[in-house]
């Protein structure tokens, strides 16, 4: 693994990552821009708030496919190496979170990139590593989506359900073992980037979504 085709991997990985096809998506569909409303970022469930459960379901999807792709790429320029597919699906996912097309001045002047939370390109990640993971990631993060009620952990739990399969398949069916490190950097990776989260999951303050927001929302129509 030389150090030319880790910089090729990396850069070609970050930027198939970086595409904000939520921002693109609600611009198309709606003409606003999905960065001025709720948590501001880019992700699925922000495209859902913003444009509806259509444009919420396509940003999701395309958003798997960015870490999918990023398999196909490593794959695909230097078949065979375990590590560079897990650096391929690790700086697909930085370029989820924290994107060059989003570059922007925060309120104090500094440069800051922007982006989703990741979980979406998570999963697409774990998909390029072992494609039946979806059939045991996906069912997860979508109950925990439904019934607990909250993105940020939904997006925990695709990092974390990627970790443990990826551990559990390198010592009961001997697979490759580098796997494992791309469950921990993205758990790394998802629990940085949602710090804010954290604290407002701390606080009680967390906005929810799934059923705990249906219901919530119909509880206060029968109050008023």
């Amino acid at each position: 693994m030389s150090f030319i085709n880790i910089l090729l991997t990396a850069a070609i990985c970050y930027l198939i990552g970086s595409i904000p096809f939520g921002l693109i998506i609600v611009k198309l569909t709606t003409g606003k821009d999905v960065r001025q409303i709720g948590s501001g970022r880019t992700g699925g469930t922000n495209a859902m708030r913003a444009a509806g459960f259509l444009a919420g379901a396509a940003t999701a999807i395309l958003d798997v496919l960015k870490g999918v792709a990023s398999g196909w790429v490593a794959e695909w320029l230097f078949p065979g190496d375990p590590w560079l597919k897990v650096l391929a699906a690790i700086f697909a996912l930085w370029g989820a979170i924290h994107s060059i097309f989003l570059m922007e001045k925060d309120e104090t002047g500094h440069w800051r990139l922007r982006g989703g939370a990741g979980g979406a390109t998570g999963l697409g990640g774990a998909i390029a590593l072992w494609n039946p993971s979806v059939f045991i990631i996906l069912p997860i993060g979508t109950l925990i989506y439904l019934f607990v009620g909250y993105a940020s952990v939904t997006t925990i739990s695709v990092a974390v359900s990627a970790l443990v399969i990826f551990a559990i398949r390198a010592v009961v069916d001997n697979q490759p073992v580098q796997y494992i490190a791309f469950g921990a950097a993205a758990l790394a990776i998802v629990l940085y980037a949602l710090r804010p989260n954290l604290k407002r999951l701390k606080e009680g303050t967390e906005r929810v979504v799934g059923l705990r927001a249906y219901l919530q929302k119909k509880q206060k129509q029968f109050h008023l």
